[in-house]
């Protein structure tokens, strides 16, 4: 499995307040970057495969509305993790 128990807390720990802060937006953006990058791979072995297709772009829909919401609130939060993940709008 791609994306084990460990995985995710080194995620949330590096991205997050902790390793067991799975709410912050920073960690569930980093989190869902991750699981993009991940499926980007696969489709481009498997480029037939339509509900990974379908997955991929509800992840990074959901991953727009948080930063949106980043962008929104807090600029500062927005800006310093867009420059850690090294994602772009």
């Amino acid at each position: 499995m791609y994306l084990t128990k460990e995985t995710k807390e080194e995620i949330f720990k590096k991205h997050g307040k902790s390793e067991k802060d799975t709410g912050s937006a920073e960690g569930q953006i980093a989190l869902f970057t991750y699981r993009i990058n991940h499926l980007s791979q696969h489709l481009k072995k498997n480029h037939k495969d339509y509900n990974t297709e379908r997955s991929l772009v509800k992840l990074v829909g959901k991953r727009k509305r948080l930063l949106n919401y980043l962008k929104n609130t807090e600029i500062e939060r927005y800006r310093s993790i867009i420059a850690e993940l090294g994602i772009r709008k």
